[in-house]
């Protein structure tokens, strides 16, 4: 950049020639007509990732340079002239050209504006300041980052020793395919201490599916670098700590940064390594704005910058699990990610840390865990409407008595899905969704969870009047509630009453509310733990001795087809919470053990889980989806439209079908489109919503197809016909269909 460029926007006069047009990304509004480049004067060059305000309308707005015409350039002669810049954050660094190539490609791949994307990932707070103020910031005196700790470490166990080994070797990607308990963090730990040995000025980069995983992680990764170089980076955290913790990242003062999704667009210039653990979680797949997938970001961005990059977990993704085949008479190649097994549990006793994920780490001698051993209730023969089985009651009960602690599983929350009345059939709808409010009993009140709409609880049938209305199905508020019934004369060890924890969205709001339970959890102040998928990854509770899932049925028989691989996995993660420390469960005498309650005890899922064989389910829905001809076998997107009637949503699509077949985009005789239809929950917060699938067997066909469909729908949209849309988007790879 010129010295004098900043001071010469400050001072420059009415008038004066503007001798260099830039080319400036700026947060517009999604599928605006300025969703591309903007261009503006500026008197002196400035370098590609450099930070500076500029006029959009009547505001002032950060941008950023994203490309520059020789220095000699000027805005060409009877062109209207170009708006200045208004200032220059010259403090800070550019933006390195891998960053830009990482946000170009996610716009181009999510079909997004470049400037929404670009600024969208960067901090809230960045945007707003100006060149004095981020001057001043930076003044400010950091924290020095001290060299990497040279603490005491644990003997590998021999599978985390290989698995280590070839991530150092080799160029990966690669898919750590560990059992929980195997010790993946550990191995991460090792890898990132590893790069930051070989390299004093490298970073790393982990992530994290959820934001309640992020503390418990960074305790172990300051534990073992120091609290200078760890920074966290998520949703969380307040605007000044997200500014504060990318400036770090940026000037190359953390060495490592911790993460959700929103995590992989960090400034990190010396990248080295990229760690996505739970790599198969749904929550790295963002549902709102540009609907980027993290993980497939994380891949994308370690090859372009040379990089290497981790995926871990105990129940891959499918789409991965197939990218990590091995080498066969067909593909002598195999797939493009190197898969590392990890498939022993490692006794933890006496290490002392918490993991995050499937992590519990410890040294290899300390007496090899097993995974708990997995038993299925036939509910069909329990009483009818029974909720917990008597067998499970009993089990609870016998080893809450020795002290051990008990998580049972119901991934809903409130206290029942709906009230009903029995007279009129009146259900407790929500007014603005198609979808019912839940009660919440602690409150009683009626909640929609899309809309946040809520509710007094009726005295009497709103349709009838009759009083004779009542909770119909169960949820966590329940659980806790009928599991204080049942186990009112049981006593722990000490003689004292059993303590039941409810831990799910609804009893964590509070700030810090979800740390204070899971470190009661954590120091056995709670014998019988109930809760939502939220307690069923990523915990290293140490004495869980009995895990037990609670109406998981509704998964097997979904619409999605990628509702049984989401049911797997989530069992499989709340299975592993159970026996992580060996010794302490050889004390007590009595194995580990995951109960499932079901009306389906034969169903392949449950075989596949009694046999804790990921292997053999992924290989059954492989087959099952490449007959279907789904993912990953397919690429698919959807076009989705909100109006305010369910009609202009379904006419909206139905003409950008016609539109596309009427145009000859390219691609269009690789892409299949479908018919629009509602979603699953088709009205939210009084806006009717429908989608309809595109369908390729070629990624690059379905990609040049969206491309060129995207001023079409422009124009479309714009058509008096449509003035009832309220909006469109392109979901693409999506989750949910």
């Amino acid at each position: 950049m010129h010295p004098e460029a900043s001071k010469k926007l400050e001072v420059r006069q009415a008038g004066e020639a503007l001798s260099c047009t830039l080319q400036v990304a700026v947060q517009t509004p999604a599928h605006s007509a300025l969703a591309g480049l903007l261009s503006y004067g500026a008197p002196a060059p400035l370098p590609p990732g450099t930070l500076v305000r500029v006029p959009l309308g009547t505001r002032e707005v950060l941008g950023i340079v994203w490309d520059t015409p020789p220095p000699d350039a000027a805005a060409p002669a009877g062109t209207p002239e170009l708006r200045p810049i208004a200032g220059v954050l010259a403090d800070l660094a550019p933006l390195d050209a891998h960053w830009r190539a990482l946000v170009a490609f996610a716009a181009r791949y999510y079909q997004r504006g470049l400037g929404e994307v670009a600024l969208a990932a960067l901090p809230a707070q960045l945007r707003g300041l100006g060149p004095a103020q981020m001057a001043r910031r930076l003044r400010r005196p950091g924290s020095p980052a001290p060299g990497v700790e040279t603490t005491e470490l644990i003997a590998l166990s021999e599978e985390q020793e290989s698995a280590r080994a070839q991530i150092h070797s080799k160029t990966g990607p690669f898919l750590l395919f560990g059992s929980t308990g195997s010790g993946k963090t550990e191995v991460y730990l090792r890898c990132v201490q590893d790069l930051l040995h070989a390299d004093p000025g490298a970073q790393a980069l982990v992530m994290v599916p959820e934001i309640n995983l992020t503390p418990q992680l960074q305790e172990r990764f300051v534990a073992r670098f120091g609290a200078g170089q760890v920074v966290a980076l998520h949703s969380g955290m307040t605007n000044p700590q997200r500014l504060k913790s990318w400036l770090a990242a940026h000037s190359g003062q953390a060495r490592i940064v911790l993460g959700t999704r929103m995590a992989v667009f960090a400034s990190l210039p010396a990248l080295g390594l990229i760690v996505v653990d739970e790599e198969h979680d749904a929550s790295y797949k963002q549902q709102e704005g540009a609907r980027y997938s993290a993980r497939d970001l994380a891949v994308w961005r370690a090859h372009a910058c040379g990089a290497k990059v981790v995926l871990g977990s105990a129940t891959p993704s499918l789409e991965s699990w197939h990218a990590s085949r091995p080498p066969s008479a067909d593909e002598p190649e195999g797939g493009r990610y190197q898969r590392l097994e990890m498939p022993s549990r490692i006794g933890a006793a006496g290490s002392g840390a918490a993991g995050s994920g499937a992590a519990g780490s410890g040294a290899a001698g300390s007496g090899a865990a097993t995974l708990p051993r997995v038993r299925r209730v036939d509910m069909g023969q329990q009483p009818r409407r029974a909720v917990l089985s008597a067998p499970l009651v009993a089990e609870i009960a016998e080893r809450v008595a020795r002290g051990e602690q008990c998580l049972l599983l119901l991934n809903r929350r409130g206290y029942a899905p709906v009230l009903h009345c029995q007279d009129c059939d009146w259900k407790s709808d929500c007014p603005h969704c198609s979808a019912h409010q839940v009660f919440h009993k602690i409150d009683r009140s009626l909640r929609c969870h899309h809309c946040g709409y809520a509710a007094r609880v009726p005295r009497a049938c709103p349709a009838c009047g009759s009083p004779d209305i009542a909770p119909m199905g169960r949820g966590t508020e329940q659980l806790e509630e009928l599991l204080a019934e049942l186990l009112q004369g049981t006593h722990r060890p000490d003689g004292g009453p059993v303590r039941i924890a409810r831990i799910d969205a609804d009893s964590t709001r509070a700030a810090g509310a979800l740390q204070s339970q899971l470190a009661a959890v954590h120091a056995g102040e709670v014998d019988v733990l109930v809760g939502t998928q939220m307690i069923a990854k990523g915990h290293d509770f140490r004495r869980i001795g009995l895990v037990a899932a609670v109406q998981p049925d509704g998964a097997l028989f979904s619409s999605d087809f990628r509702a049984p691989e989401r049911l797997f996995a989530l069992l499989m993660q709340a299975a592993g919470r159970a026996g992580r420390d060996a010794a302490w469960m050889a004390a007590q005498g009595r194995p580990c053990e995951m109960w499932v309650q079901t009306h389906h005890p034969t169903h392949p899922v449950y075989e596949a889980l009694r046999r804790h064989d990921y292997a053999a389910f992924a290989a059954d829905q492989l087959v099952e989806r490449r007959q279907a001809a789904m993912p990953p076998f397919a690429f698919q997107a959807l076009l989705r439209a909100d109006a305010r009637s369910q009609e202009v949503a379904q006419a909206f699509l139905a003409a950008a079908a016609q539109a596309a077949q009427r145009a000859g985009l390219p691609g269009t005789g690789h892409v299949q489109l479908y018919a629009p239809v509602p979603l699953v929950v088709q009205r939210v917060a009084g806006v009717e919503r429908a989608q309809m699938l595109l369908e390729s067997a070629s990624r690059p066909a379905l990609q040049h197809f969206l491309a060129a469909w995207q001023p079409l729908l422009h124009l479309l949209r714009a058509e008096p016909a449509h003035k009832g849309l309220v909006r469109w988007l392109v979901d693409v790879d999506p989750l949910a269909i």
